[in-house]
């Protein structure tokens, strides 16, 4: 009687362990998850301590599966990220729904955290840095670094590289106009100049370009670049004029060349192709690139639609796109969107405002490594002004705009496979 109760309690005992909740499921669908930012730190957090991921692309907004365990749970319970549990068999069923070729689904192994340097200046800035907002909002460590760790090549510790607000023609950002007399704009300029002579260069122009050639060099050689706002057109401009001198004598100290739109070559950027540089240095903008001051789209119906993708072909844009819904709210920058036209046709538009035809969120490929140019500044402050105080990411845990940069953060951690688009 004995040895049958026994049987009988290893039979039940065994029967609970199959049933009993295997893994924690983090959904990232509107209706569940109550913190969609913290979410994708809760994933950073697994994977630095050796967990893998499996990222359930276009399942439940970009569910995240793993295995589950006690700290895991805490860790989400701490930072106010929804989960549920669920047992090995529900895992293994919603795995093979998704493996279904009728389902535009797929699971994307994540293995390892990347290492993330956010190229940023030491100072103290008249603005605020969306990517950097994010993730410290989302918990996720980042190194800093400048124009001296670039040129001596310490890019290569790091997979991950955000360029900060940043001009990268010398031009100081186009400020002239408005700013020059104010003291912020007087010390960067001067602290620019000292740093570009320290890291023996005689213009500044001339320092930005170094730079930015190295991070060419970077991307190529398989890194991962995510730039912002003026960062994204101000570097393709940078690299086109390579040997060409673009600024005016308030930059650089003397004359442009009268004929340097002629000479800009378009084969060595990233993204653009065809664009006119902007002359004046009174006019906030670099060139025609950007769709600021062309745009005719109402605050209240600026919205761009997030493009939908194979995942089981091209897992790449669709890891990138994923959200909770596919219309994310417009805001603007200095560059707030580009041009469609002055897009090359090997980058992907991910993002576009159907109303104006301008693309707000682009993606390409460069070598062994990828980039992604996010238009605009900050994507709950629609027109974020110089001096304009931060956002406080705590009143916005659910934004579809803060998402896309996240999923770039995360982008890395994937085992790759070839996209076909």
């Amino acid at each position: 009687m004995f040895k049958k109760t026994l049987l009988l309690l290893l039979f039940f005992i065994g029967l609970t362990t199959k049933t009993f909740a295997a893994y924690v499921l983090i959904p990232m669908d509107a209706e569940s998850q109550k913190d969609h930012l913290k979410a994708y730190g809760i994933t950073y957090w697994a994977l630095t301590k050796q967990i893998k991921v499996k990222w359930l692309l276009n399942y439940r907004g970009g569910a995240f599966l793993l295995p589950a365990a006690e700290a895991l749970q805490q860790e989400c319970t701490i930072r106010g990220v929804s989960y549920e549990l669920i047992s090995n068999a529900n895992a293994e069923k919603i795995l093979e729904e998704i493996s279904s070729p009728a389902k535009n689904q797929e699971a994307v192994l994540l293995e390892k955290a990347p290492k993330i340097a956010v190229y940023t200046p030491n100072d103290d800035a008249p603005w605020d840095d969306a990517v950097t907002m994010v993730l410290t909002y989302a918990e996720i460590p980042y190194e800093t670094i400048y124009d001296k760790e670039v040129l001596e090549n310490k890019l290569l510790l790091y997979d991950w590289l955000h360029l900060h607000h940043e001009d990268f023609t010398g031009q100081y950002g186009k400020f002239y106009n408005r700013y020059r007399a104010t003291p912020w704009y007087i010390k960067a300029k001067t602290d620019a100049e000292a740093l570009a002579n320290e890291l023996g260069y005689q213009k500044v122009s001339e320092q930005k370009l170094a730079v930015a050639l190295k991070i060419r060099d970077y991307v190529v050689g398989g890194g991962f670049m995510f730039a912002m706002c003026s960062a994204t057109d101000s570097f393709d401009i940078a690299l086109s004029a390579e040997g060409v001198d673009i600024c005016e004598p308030m930059f650089d100290g003397d004359p442009s060349d009268p004929s340097y739109q002629n000479k800009i070559d378009y084969t060595k950027t990233f993204a653009f192709t065809n664009f006119t540089l902007e002359r004046s240095p009174m006019v906030y903008e670099f060139s025609s690139i950007d769709m600021t001051a062309k745009r005719n789209v109402p605050k209240e119906k600026d919205y761009f639609s997030l493009m939908t993708y194979s995942a089981k072909w091209d897992p790449i844009p669709t890891m990138l796109t994923q959200n909770h819904t596919t219309l994310v709210k417009g805001f603007m920058g200095q560059t707030t969107a580009y041009h469609p036209e002055q897009i090359k046709p090997n980058v992907l538009v991910m993002g576009k405002n159907k109303r104006n035809e301008e693309a707000r969120y682009i993606h390409g490929v460069k070598g062994k490594g990828f980039f992604t140019f996010y238009g605009g500044h900050d994507p709950e402050d629609y027109q974020h002004l110089v001096g304009d105080p931060k956002t406080e990411l705590a009143l916005h845990p659910n934004s579809p705009g803060y998402r896309l940069i996240l999923n770039n953060v995360l982008f890395p951690a994937a085992k790759k496979k070839k996209q076909k688009t």
